[in-house]
């Protein structure tokens, strides 16, 4: 996930974490608290009444294995939630506890999101649990979150508080809370649009546990500048996409054709916050470059290049207004402002399941009147000539999807009708 190698200290570790969990609202200046343990017993804690958004590497603490404490701050008021919950489960390596504003409602309503929504976020977080209230900072805090972990849950809910999320590394712990609150927040959206939220069953969680992806290895060439170009852009696009959460850490494919058959396409897993140019891998003639691993999705990439040869670019994404729309029974309609239906066009939807095949049926569906669609329960598949146009077209539709939803909350919606439509395509399509 971060660019942590095993040589990062765990300060920086930290810091970078809370960076990004401030930087995108998902928790305040005085909360949240976030720990790693050493293999030697060490635990590495953010320390107590300290800005999150200047915090500093100096003011990480550090608590050693006999209690001791050293650092010039004094540990976070909830060390006893870290100090419990490794108590009872000792594979337990990193703790990240916030109050990101999903997870909060849901908190408050004393719910907990149901992670079938997404095979993805049940694969990472599993069932949530819940813990009931208890004062902050206090013991029996500690002892009533440490209990939840110690029936077996990854992610829990306190009561009127927040969540804390832990794994066995840090990065895994992180994973887990980016993953649950994306899943909160996007089942708050679905509630919004109104009617029933689909789920996922078992059956439906196991088949992408079936997908396999196997291509054989090839040794590439000295890169071409044509190739270090584009590697270098679809880098830049793949971050900002992280920036705009169109993505979060180690969710969404980005690729871009090189030429007739071959592509450059996002790794699998690893984190779309810092990806870099090495990290990309190349694809060609069904062949991938040696010794990397590409996104699960690059069969639906390579299908939709060899059945389009005007598309440029392919995104896979889960933004969280579009993805919404993906898990309810409401049609994505972009007869809304004319920018809506100039960029995206008509939102198609794909069945769940689909996205695990060949990718050629999924291919199959896309059309110049519809360079985009839905993927039931699995975000949003955007195609384009370019990787700049299908990044505007994946923003265009992602925020085409938040004004829904939005009016919803205002009024009736009251969309273009056939004759500005019949006018738009003749004026910008020649139809």
């Amino acid at each position: 996930m971060f660019k942590t190698g095993h040589y990062l200290h765990p300060r920086e570790e930290l810091l970078q974490a809370m960076e990004r969990i401030y930087r995108y609202r998902m928790t305040t200046t005085s909360g949240g608290n976030l720990s790693i343990r050493e293999p030697n017993g060490n635990v590495w804690i953010t320390p107590a009444r300290v800005d999150k958004g200047s915090l500093r590497r100096e003011d990480i603490v550090c608590v050693l294995s006999n209690g001791e404490i050293e650092g010039t701050r004094k540990p976070s008021s909830e060390l006893p939630i870290h100090q419990e919950i490794r108590l009872r489960r000792p594979d337990l390596g990193g703790v990240v506890h916030a109050h990101p504003t999903a997870l909060v409602a849901f908190s408050l309503v004393h719910e907990v999101p149901n992670t079938r929504l997404f095979h993805q976020a049940r694969n990472v977080c599993g069932e949530v649990g819940f813990a009931p209230y208890e004062l902050p900072g206090s013991p029996a805090l500690g002892r009533r979150v440490a209990e939840a972990f110690q029936r077996g849950y990854n992610c829990v809910i306190l009561e009127n508080h927040g969540v804390v999320t832990a794994g066995t590394t840090f990065q895994e712990a992180f994973r887990r809370f980016e993953t649950l609150e994306f899943t909160a927040k996007t089942i708050i959206k679905a509630r919004l649009l109104g009617g029933d939220i689909r789920f996922l069953d078992e059956d439906e969680l196991a088949l992408e546990k079936l997908r396999k992806v196997s291509l054989e290895e090839f040794e590439p060439s000295y890169p071409s500048s044509q190739e270090n170009e584009l590697r270098r852009r679809l880098c830049e696009f793949v971050r900002r996409a992280y920036r705009q959460r169109l993505f979060i850490s180690t969710q969404g494919s980005y690729s871009a054709r090189l030429n007739g058959a071959s592509f450059l396409i996002t790794p699998h897993q690893g984190d779309r916050g810092t990806v870099e140019v090495g990290d990309l891998v190349l694809v060609s003639d069904g062949r991938v470059e040696k010794g990397k691993t590409p996104s699960r999705a690059v069969t639906i990439h390579e299908a939709i290049y060899r059945t389009h040869p005007e598309v440029g670019a392919v995104v896979n994404a889960y933004p969280v207004n579009a993805t919404a729309f993906s898990v309810s029974a409401t049609a994505l309609d972009t007869h809304t402002i004319p920018e809506s239906y100039v960029v995206v066009r008509n939102v198609g939807l794909a069945p769940f399941g689909m996205q695990f095949g060949d990718g050629r049926e999924l291919a199959g569906m896309f059309s110049t009147s519809r360079p985009a669609l839905l993927l039931e329960n699995d975000g949003v598949l955007v195609t384009a000539g370019d990787i700049l146009e299908a990044f505007d077209r994946l923003e265009v539709l992602e925020s085409t999807a938040e004004a829904i939803i939005n009016a919803r909350a205002i009024g009736t919606l009251h969309p273009l009708g056939q004759e500005v439509s019949r006018e738009l395509d003749r004026a910008f399509f020649g139809i």
